[in-house]
């Protein structure tokens, strides 16, 4: 199909955008061929699509997500989830299999929907998420472009091992789990290399060291030797300090940096991938709210911290910072992502424009992926977004998306299941 976007504002992803009104965005065979003055434009043979007044961006790409949970807030007096034992169970029922796997498919759809034109899952089931992707690339499924990790690396007792996560006992193992990840074409690797707020026992130690320098070292050695980029989960500044000394590419949440961290992440050309979303509940929110124990409350708000003082140090050391959201995470949902640009402008203290160009080309150039997407610009794909309203103005107007074109492909029906209490709960805290 040949498209013709008139009669709205262009901002085009880069990170000294500005509002250009009265051209004519031209997109034919799933890319972006031309950007022509509205006026005298030829638009014959072209499905005119009239934005009135709407603004036209690249579409939102998100950099942390987890598709096998919907977000689902814990109810009040939940125990704590044994994720190895369902596991376990899970991988033994074809049913159960089958309901994940469309649970991930589910989730991807309902990202496109909201404006998210392409992920990077950082830990699934199996290969789950490499599967979601393989399905949208064939067309039997609406989804956005899907970068998968797969499951992720992990040790005995470290987070999410044995669910999300392979168990490494010893460095050649670690390297061992890698290479059979990489028979599963995933698109990037992905290490455990600390603990969470969701799995620590004491207060203080949600970001505790799990895996030894030497085995993050065999892993992304061995990643790097088969072309991968390496992401690792990272809550602690001895964590990070240990992932980066190591091979790390993507330092996925981060902590409070010192100096030498600092020359650390210059050193090996690495990025910093702000994740704020995740923490707040817990940081934030009443314990009556988050149904979370006091110890949650206490780490979660070590973590946020963290976060937000890795991502602030590193844009002022001129050092990349993308955004995530981890989907998945208890009242993270598959469609907010817009709240990460949210929170990104209002605890880091970044322009809109910057957090705009930050969740697209910003995001496109840290995932390798700025060649194919990110802006709006001849040549790339048409990946695309509208609303009504102005985010430069108003970041919240992303909540409304009202047309999104994938690979030259428009949605204009953009339904979705939505859970109006958590969204109700997060606009509280905004």
């Amino acid at each position: 199909m040949k498209y013709a976007f008139v009669n709205g504002t262009i901002l085009d992803g880069t990170k000294d955008m500005k509002p250009v009104r009265g051209m004519v965005v031209l997109v034919n065979d799933g890319t972006i061929v031309d950007l022509v003055q509205q006026d005298g434009a030829d638009l014959t043979g072209y499905e005119v699509v009239d934005l009135a007044g709407g603004y036209l961006l690249p579409g939102l790409i998100n950099l942390h997500v987890h598709l096998a949970a919907s977000g689902k807030p814990p109810k009040p007096n939940e125990k704590p989830k044994d994720y190895k034992k369902l596991f376990n169970v899970l991988t033994k029922s074809r049913i159960a299999m089958a309901i994940f796997q469309r649970q991930g498919d589910q989730s991807a759809r309902t990202a496109l929907m909201s404006g998210v034109t392409t992920l990077r899952t950082v830990g699934g089931i199996l290969d789950f998420d490499g599967k979601t992707r393989d399905k949208v690339m064939a067309g039997k499924l609406d989804g956005p472009r899907i970068l998968s990790a797969n499951t992720a690396v992990s040790v005995p007792g470290g987070h999410f091992a044995g669910s999300l996560a392979t168990e490494a006992r010893t460095p050649a193992e670690a390297a061992a789990n890698v290479r059979q990840i990489a028979a599963t074409k995933p698109d990037l690797i992905k290490l455990m290399i600390t603990g969470g707020v969701m799995d620590a026992s004491e207060e203080g130690e949600p970001g505790v060291l799990r895996m030894p320098p030497d085995f993050v070292k065999a892993a992304c050695d061995e990643a790097h030797l088969l072309g991968y980029k390496v992401a690792a989960h990272v809550e602690s500044p001895e964590g990070v300090r240990v992932a980066l000394e190591n091979g790390v590419d993507t330092i996925e949440h981060g902590a409070k940096p010192d100096e030498e961290i600092l020359k650390l992440f210059k050193e090996r050309g690495a990025a910093d991938i702000c994740t704020s979303s995740p923490a707040l509940p817990y940081a934030e929110f009443a314990l009556s709210e988050s149904n979370s124990p006091e110890i949650g409350k206490i780490n979660g708000k070590i973590v946020m911290d963290g976060v937000i003082d890795c991502a602030k140090a590193c844009l002022a050391n001129d050092i990349p910072v993308g955004l995530g959201s981890d989907v998945g995470c208890p009242f993270i949902t598959n469609y907010n992502f817009w709240r990460e640009l949210y929170y990104f402008q209002k605890y880091c203290g970044v322009s809109s424009a910057f957090a705009l160009y930050s969740a697209t080309l910003g995001n496109a150039q840290i995932a390798g992926i700025d060649n194919i997407t990110g802006s709006i610009k001849p040549g790339k794909s048409a990946d695309l977004i509208v609303m009504d309203g102005n985010p430069l103005e108003d970041l919240t107007v992303l909540r409304n998306v009202r047309l999104v074109m994938l690979r030259g492909k428009l949605y204009k029906d953009l339904k979705y299941k939505k859970m109006p209490a958590v969204d109700a709960l997060l606009d509280k805290y905004m």
